[in-house]
């Protein structure tokens, strides 16, 4: 790759250079299967998540032992208020998460950790989340993403041996990728990590760093220059948070999650032993992505959580308001919100689960599953919290400090908006997830056809390609025109009072006019395809709620079987799906009538300023200032506000 620079520390590359970074870090390989792979190309596999995968019962008594004693903890340790007020987790807190395992509740036994399953983690971080969001960060960051998380797959047993227990007990780790200057386009990273003897010399400046404030232990990726014996390319290191050079600049502030820990850091001549190098050299966005494979479940986690307690306040406070002679709930336009929150509540926490048990059996490939459930989780959520926002009134825009002020409940309904928006944004935006799993949802079709849309290719190679593509779409094709979503008794092991079987069926028609939506798309737009990312977003998230609607759908069954609570769960998951079906209908009615095209002319004149009289009558309160803040490499000019808690 050739890299062309501006400045002396800033990469530039082009669109094509920086989509081949991209591309060269995922996984290429599809070595075990995948229910929502299989779904997108139009093949119904019901048969890889029913019956519902269940951990073992070892599994789920240590999991549970360790739920109570988390339970009592929030109910007892954590003042979610005086978070809110003084912006910070007080220390006290920490320690005794600390003292109770919870930095290692995914690490492994051995190491001195708690060994739970990412069942059980996830219960975790649901029940501490809904205590304290900026809690369940924490935490999430630290285990999900943080060292445990990259060592466990790509670690050396000595770095294990060495970095783990710490983690598992004490040390408090955070995850550094992002720059001031870039997001998702790791192409153009600019912390530099040069050889030197035994060690690297690490100079940059990383940006959000969640935990970089009181962190101990960091994973810092940083790009090798190419020299002899040295491949180069995006590394990860494990690094001391207090080695000589690190300067945490500055605390950040945002609109939620006021406790979190979230900073700017400085690497000016940081001296890291390349035994802390994890992996080989060029390997760190690999396993940037293949941690967060299953990293990202952690946050939908909270999600649920997240849902569980505005179901719980919708229920108490509708049933405590009264207009017009009878309770709010009973009125349909606050009702309709109610039900959307208790079964979206419902599919959710069954798509959290089912992907978590599947990422435990490791029989499956689960990165289009826990990228939807990312990406699903996220959006809901928010809407969710909107939704309780709108049900409390004005009490819902009032803050939980002014309604305990006045002598009410003080319940925080506008902080869980504010707190569950950065979901949106936290670890892959929702833009950037729509093109990531668009880009795993299409990868059999480039496999066989790739070549006959790359330019660089060949005629020959092309030629090859179109041969195999043949061969490939005349065995595909056909068997999208029919299959048992046309069926009337397909699924009938579904029908238990309420009969779910109808949404089966209607999943599985529906995966396969979404396969023959996408090869369609791909004759018509070709290499066109990837700019195309109106389209390519609705694909997704018909994909997510079909897996959704799946996942409920099998979940009530397991809920039926187990004999609890069973009747109930099939009413949910038949609300969702009736409420999902219309969602679907309407994203497969946008594939083809949108405005995208206008969109996009739309864009132009505005960035060319043909609008600009329509920003006329108003004053801008942001001030002066760069849009982007200078990330020079170079020695701190600023205070360290790193506050290490021990």
């Amino acid at each position: 790759m050739s890299f062309l620079s501006a400045t002396p520390h800033r990469p530039t590359v082009t669109e094509r250079e920086a989509r081949q970074v991209a591309e060269a870090a995922r996984e290429q390989d599809w070595r075990k299967p995948s229910f929502a792979k299989e779904l997108f190309l139009g093949r119904f596999r019901l048969d890889l998540i029913h019956p519902h995968p269940l951990p073992p019962d070892e599994a789920v008594q240590r999991g549970e032992e360790f739920l109570a004693k988390l339970r009592d903890f929030c109910e007892t340790k954590i003042d979610s208020a005086r978070i809110e007020r003084e912006a910070r987790i007080p220390d006290e807190v920490v320690d005794g998460l600390k003292e109770l395992g919870a930095l290692g509740m995914k690490i492994d036994t051995k190491y001195g950790g708690l060994g739970l399953t990412q069942v059980y983690y996830n219960k975790a971080l649901a029940l501490v989340g809904s205590a304290s969001p900026a809690i369940g960060a924490l935490l999430s960051a630290h285990q999900s993403i943080g060292v445990p998380q990259p060592l466990k797959i790509f670690g050396t047993k000595e770095q294990k041996d060495t970095f783990l227990p710490r983690c598992a007990r004490t040390d408090i780790s955070a995850f550094l990728l992002t720059e001031p200057d870039v997001g998702s386009d790791p192409a153009r990273l600019a912390t530099s990590a040069v050889p030197d003897g035994d060690d690297y010399v690490l100079d940059g400046v990383k940006l959000w760093t969640t935990n970089g404030v009181v962190a101990d232990l960091l994973v810092v990726m940083a790009r090798v220059p190419k020299s002899e014996g040295h491949k180069g390319g995006i590394t990860a290191f494990v690094v001391e948070a207090g080695s000589d050079g690190i300067t945490v600049e500055h605390r950040n502030a945002f609109m939620g999650l006021r406790g979190l820990e979230n900073g700017v850091t400085r690497f000016h001549q940081v001296r890291v032993p390349a035994a802390n190098r994890i992996g080989p050299e060029g390997a760190g966005l690999k396993i940037a992505l293949t941690t967060l494979n299953t990293g990202r479940l952690s946050l939908p986690a909270m999600c649920v959580g997240a849902g569980k307690w505005c179901l719980k306040i919708a229920r108490e406070w509708s049933a405590a308001r009264e207009q017009w002679g009878k309770p709010v709930a009973f009125h349909e336009a606050v009702g309709a919100k109610i039900s959307f929150i208790a079964a979206t509540t419902f599919a959710l926490e069954a798509v959290v689960d089912l992907s978590s048990q599947m990422a435990d059996e490791d029989r499956n490939d689960i990165r289009i599953e826990a990228a939807l459930a990312k990406l699903y989780g996220s959006e809901m959520a928010c809407l969710m919290a909107d939704e309780l926002v709108q049900i409390r009134g004005g009490r819902g825009f009032e803050t939980a400090a002014s309604l305990k002020a006045r002598g009410e409940r003080a319940v925080p309904a506008e902080q869980i908006l504010r707190d569950l928006r950065i979901n949106r944004i936290f670890e892959g935006s929702t833009e950037i997830m729509h093109l990531l799993i668009a880009r795993e949802a299409v990868d059999a079709h480039l496999s066989v056809a790739g070549d006959l849309i790359d330019p660089d290719k060949s005629l020959s190679d092309k030629a090859k390609a179109g041969a195999n593509a043949g061969v490939f779409y005349a065995k595909w094709l056909p068997k999208l025109v029919a299959g048992p979503g046309q069926l009337p008794r397909s699924y009938s092991e579904f029908q238990h009072g309420v009969d779910l079987s109808p949404h089966l069926r209607y999943v599985e028609r529906s995966a396969r006019k979404l396969a023959r939506s996408t090869f369609y798309a791909m004759s018509r737009w070709q290499g066109r395809m990837e700019t195309k990312q109106g389209f390519l977003g609705r694909i997704v998230d018909i994909g997510a709620e079909l897996f959704a609607m799946s996942a409920a759908c099998v979940r009530a069954e397991l809920m039926r079987t187990d004999g609890e609570h069973g009747r109930e769960a099939y009413q949910l998951a038949d609300a969702f799906c009736r409420q999902s079906r219309i969602r679907v209908d309407e994203l497969f009615g946008r594939l083809w009538t949108n405005t995208d095209e206008l969109d996009r002319r739309v864009v132009k004149g505005v960035m060319s300023g043909t609008y600009t009289w329509l920003e006329e009558g108003i004053v801008d309160p942001s001030g002066d200032g760069p849009w982007i803040a200078d990330a020079t490499p170079g020695p701190a000019q600023r205070e360290n506000v790193r506050r290490p808690i021990r």
